[in-house]
């Protein structure tokens, strides 16, 4: 991607003027897809008996305990491959009630920036470690989602599809030796949302209570989406969790974060101009864009013919050709509004599947930090 559009956060900035930068970078962003493709873009929970309102924090920059323990982060990676989970305070019965939850929000938020990651921020590959936690579960099986976790034991952690995550895992390991009594599964949902709201984002309903389970309760391989196939496999893959047309449109739109990487997914590129920005232009990019097959010698994938920056996987373009997944497609191009409103009732429900929560576990609707 080109120096000028690139979008790298800055870690010197408060967060105030890091938000208010975010904004200029995504006003800067529509320029550019203005000035490419010609376009002009329209901008605009499950319900839970018991909800917990986070009062909202400030940001003074990353803690004394983060800084003292991030160093030894790189060395605990070897549970990920081992078939045993270490001695975890976790796993005792009613250890989430010990953790500070609005504490672990905002500590998960200063690990967010990094000028020397992708594109300055963790926060995409902290929502693509929820995601794919999260979405192997199977309604009929009652088996994977987010509850056990297994997505830190190989063989899951090294499914193809999971390529790269181990990046996310090991930047969220030191906050687990901060919070030992946090669950895994607690720990990468939470920092999903984190990313989601701290992006610019919906605001998610999440709650803790998730237990963690050991390497042989490992999901077989095969229950993420593949990026080369069409509608019929989206749908096949997103109606075994329990999703429909809609649900899945909205979550779709979390592509408008971070890019493919050939040394991961093998496909290359953003998906538009903004990919630290939680925004509903993968909506516009993909309808007012035309989009034609990248000529390269890697998988088949699909470059904007205008500038050739931005890309779309052939998963990506069944919703635009699917008459059923367009409707919604158009809908949120329209609205974002309206996307963020479904977005975040969809990311709730695929963070809570397959998760037997406590009865008294409550429902957090954290405030993003200042």
């Amino acid at each position: 991607m080109s120096s000028s559009i690139r979008l790298v956060a800055s870690r010197g900035l408060s967060r105030p003027a890091l938000r208010t930068s975010r904004l200029a970078s995504v006003s800067a962003a529509a320029s550019v897809r203005a000035f490419t493709t010609q376009q002009s873009s329209h901008y605009s929970r499950q319900n839970h008996q018991q909800q917990y309102q986070a009062p909202r924090t400030s940001k003074a920059g990353p803690s004394p305990g983060i800084l003292g323990v991030i160093a030894v982060g790189a060395l605990a990676g070897w549970y990920f491959y081992n078939g045993e989970n270490p001695a975890d305070a976790s796993a005792s019965s009613g250890s989430w009630k010990k953790v500070n939850y609005n504490n672990v929000y905002k500590d998960i938020a200063d690990l967010l920036e990094d000028e020397n990651y992708d594109d300055g921020s963790y926060g995409p590959v902290f929502v693509r470690l929820a995601w794919h936690a999260s979405g192997t579960f199977d309604k009929k099986t009652r088996t994977g989602g987010s509850g056990g976790a297994t997505i830190r034991f190989s063989p899951e952690a090294t499914h193809g599809a999971n390529a790269g995550l181990e990046a996310a895992r090991e930047r969220l390991e030191p906050l687990k030796k901060k919070y030992p009594h946090i669950s895994y599964g607690d720990l990468y949902t939470l920092a999903g949302v984190v990313a989601v709201q701290e992006l610019g984002g919906p605001t998610v309903a999440w709650r803790p209570g998730r237990k963690d389970k050991t390497a042989a309760e490992c999901t077989p391989d095969g229950r993420l989406p593949d990026a080369a196939q069409g509608a019929d496999h989206v749908r096949d893959i997103f109606y075994r969790m329990g999703f429909n047309d809609q649900e899945i449109a909205a979550l779709i739109g979390a592509h408008a974060l971070g890019r493919c990487h050939t040394s991961r997914s093998g496909y290359d590129g953003p998906w538009n101009a903004s990919p630290t920005s939680f925004t509903n232009f993968y909506y516009t990019e993909l309808l007012n864009n035309t989009w034609e097959p990248k000529k390269w010698n890697g998988p088949f994938q699909y470059v904007d013919r205008e500038s050739g920056q931005f890309m779309m996987l052939p998963a990506d373009m069944a919703f635009k050709k699917d008459s059923r997944f367009r409707a919604y497609v158009e809908k949120y191009a329209a609205d974002q509004d309206a996307f963020f409103e479904d977005f975040a009732k969809a990311f709730a429900k695929l963070l809570e599947l397959g998760v037997s929560f406590p009865e008294d576990a409550p429902v957090y609707n954290f405030k993003p930090l200042e």
